[in-house]
């Protein structure tokens, strides 16, 4: 139970700042760094994680992010995954169970472009709706 509860604080310590030293981690868990190596490589192994990134607040370098709900036929979806993944504008990509099917995150050099992009992803076969969010501001929680 121990070694599941450090992989837990290992990941919450990592999705706070995931620039954390390795030896930092390993103090506040009482165990040595070699042990927080290994067990953030196992995460990485296992795709627990899947990557790190900079939280960016795109406003503030005059550009655009939206999360964009995205409703498809479900015998499209699979097609319509691939067809995300060629844009590179779009940086994440989830499937949800809740109001859409897919929920992407978009980032774009200014509104006229994620516009464009938004009409791109409605006129893919099956997609039905598109619902934006575009991000006004970012708020760091801690």
């Amino acid at each position: 139970m121990k070694r599941e509860e450090n992989m837990l604080k290992i990941i919450s310590y990592l999705r706070r700042d995931a620039r954390m030293p390795k030896v930092r981690i390993a103090e506040e868990l009482g165990v040595t760094e070699t042990a927080v190596r290994k067990r953030i490589k196992k995460l990485e192994e296992q795709g627990i994680i899947l990557g790190y990134r900079a939280i960016i607040d795109y406003r503030k370098i005059g550009m655009v992010c939206s999360y964009t709900g995205i409703d498809v036929e479900p015998e499209t979806l699979l097609s319509i995954v691939r067809k995300l993944r060629e844009n590179k504008q779009i940086t994440s990509l989830y499937l949800t169970s809740g109001d859409h099917d897919l929920l992407v995150e978009i980032i774009a050099n200014n509104i006229n472009e994620l516009e464009k992009i938004h009409d791109e992803i409605s006129r893919i076969n099956g997609v039905k709706r598109i619902c934006p969010a575009i991000i006004t501001e970012v708020i760091i929680l801690k």
